[in-house]
């Protein structure tokens, strides 16, 4: 739904509001009128329900909205009396127009001084696990979401197993764009396996003003452009419409920022001709073929003794091997004694790939040798043509397109580029777009693979670590002890707080304690 759409249905809800509860508010000694005038409608309705008027915020939440929005229905109600269970479930059930029935079928006068704490204890319940949903939810939208780590293409920065809290507001909170979804999940509601939203309405796209810019090597949480899967982990089912906010969350490094030019030079990366240079934290991992001397190779061995956590295989036939290492890790394999040869797979050039952005299989270009390409800018303007057609579909077609609600098809005509059968010479962006690539060069579907990474489809900035969970380990291993509590950004090896944590835990508690004792003395 466009802006203007959306202002249409809003004024009809007022009127839906003022038809159905002006002699309610007449019965609570107000005006007629004060139910048609939009926003102040609701401030008084608080009043007469005798809740606080921030209660009208929350109203404009998305999500949020979706649960204070039927507590102010039964709220409503039982300010003139109608409190059995009956008719609880009735307003609920009839999306509110029971409230028609009380205003127009009865004469149950206003109770000014109504009670307002629940009368069962499963009440009280319900109460307190509603607001706590509520405060979760805002947290979790506008502020700082957990996520964790699936897949190892930013290995050794960030593990398999990291559990992390992800900040919304560094780079400006995104408002969510699906107005109906079940609260504090992604694509599914857990153990039903079932979808978690509905895509329409869909609330125009707005992000909220950030304390910093996207940085060059940040890393950073975002929405899969591409996904047409139904769930993150299944892959099976092909062209599944996703609004934008649910399409599967993904975790790279922003190596490539608007208005550069990106190339991979044997699998390297070069930002406006000059090398990239990442920061200290980051550990870029390369694919390594090699053979042994033909003594027994036990991955495992290798595994604890240089850190290797994926990438690698052995085929005892041949005696050949591969292996996926920093440059580091290199540097001390290769002296290993039962290594005979070893040298790093640099994917050649020069051979048709279907399967790398712009994906229409003419260009010889390999995920080792990319390039050269531009990463458009917000404002900028760039000439179509046939040949930078490809680069510019997607954007053109769904990013500035479909997904802003409009229809954008673009095609060719002879040499002619075309955008809704209109000729085009040139277009103009209206986002910021960044190229996206894990550290693990050889294990990570990347912005090579689908290209751009529109501004809309950021999610946030990865922060800290709260947890670390290593699945190969057993018993108190699991726990990875040096990595709990550890910020995500930063130079040098990470740095663990928890033991800061926990005397603050010992000092809370201890205080409590004290504080009793003194009391009861």
């Amino acid at each position: 739904m466009t802006l203007t759409e959306w202002f249409f249905f809003f004024l009809i809800l007022q009127v839906v509001h003022f038809l159905g509860t002006w002699k309610l508010y007449q019965r609570a000694g107000r005006k007629a009128w004060e139910a048609a005038v939009p926003v102040y409608n609701a401030v008084i309705l608080m009043k007469i329900i005798n809740r606080p008027w921030w209660w009208v915020i929350l109203m404009f939440i998305p999500i949020v909205n979706l649960i204070i929005i039927p507590v102010i229905w039964v709220e409503t109600i039982r300010s003139f009396g109608r409190n059995s269970v009956a008719e609880t479930w009735a307003v609920v059930l009839t999306l509110g127009f029971y409230i028609y029935y009380v205003n127009y079928a009865t004469s149950d006068p206003y109770i000014v001084d109504r009670d307002l704490k629940p009368r069962t204890e499963m009440g009280e319940w319900i109460s307190s696990i509603l607001f706590a949903v509520i405060a979760a939810t805002i947290v979790h939208t506008y502020f700082m979401q957990p996520f964790t780590i699936p897949t190892s293409s930013l290995e050794k920065t960030l593990l398999v197993g990291d559990f992390l809290f992800v900040s919304k507001f560094h780079y400006g909170a995104r408002v969510p764009e699906t107005a109906v979804a079940f609260p504090m999940v992604h694509d599914t509601i857990p153990v039903l396996g079932i979808k978690s939203y509905l895509n329409k309405p869909q609330i125009p796209y707005f992000r909220f003003p950030g304390f910093e810019n996207i940085e060059r090597n940040d890393i950073v949480v975002f929405n899969w452009p591409v996904d047409t899967v139904s769930k993150f982990f299944d892959r099976s089912s092909n062209h599944y419409v996703k609004p934008v906010d649910k399409k599967s969350n993904y975790v790279k490094r922003a190596v490539g920022l608007p208005g550069d030019s990106l190339a991979v030079k044997d699998g390297y990366v070069y930002i406006n001709n000059e090398r990239l240079q990442l920061p200290e934290r980051a550990k870029p991992q390369y694919l390594y073929i090699g053979q042994t001397k033909g003594q027994p190779f036990n991955p495992r061995a290798l595994y604890e003794m240089y850190g290797i956590t994926d990438g690698y295989g052995y085929d005892q036939s041949s005696n050949r091997f591969t292996i996926t290492l920093t440059e580091e890790a290199y540097e001390r394999f290769k002296n290993h004694p039962n290594v005979a040869s070893i040298e790093r797979y640099i994917g050649p050039g020069g051979v048709r790939n279907n399967g790398l952005f712009p994906n229409n299989g003419k260009l010889k270009w390999s995920n080792d040798n990319f390039g050269p390409i531009h990463i458009p800018e917000k404002g900028e303007t760039v000439q179509l043509t046939p040949e930078s057609m490809p680069f510019y579909r997607r954007i053109i077609e769904v990013y500035e397109g479909r997904e802003m609600g409009q229809e954008q098809k673009i095609s060719l005509n002879g040499t002619q580029v075309l955008i809704n059968g209109k000729p085009s010479s040139e277009y103009t962006f209206k986002q910021n777009y960044y190229w996206m690539m894990g550290d693990n060069r050889h294990n990570s579907e990347d912005s090579r693979s689908w290209g751009y990474v529109p501004e809309n489809h950021v999610v946030g900035k990865p922060v800290f670590i709260w947890l670390s969970w290593d699945s190969n380990a057993s018993g108190f291993n699991k726990i990875r002890w040096d990595r709990v509590f550890t910020t995500v950004k930063g130079d040098g090896e990470p740095t663990s707080f928890l033991p800061y944590f926990l005397i603050l835990v010992v000092i809370y508690f201890g205080w409590k304690f004290f504080k009793k004792r003194r009391e009861e003395s």
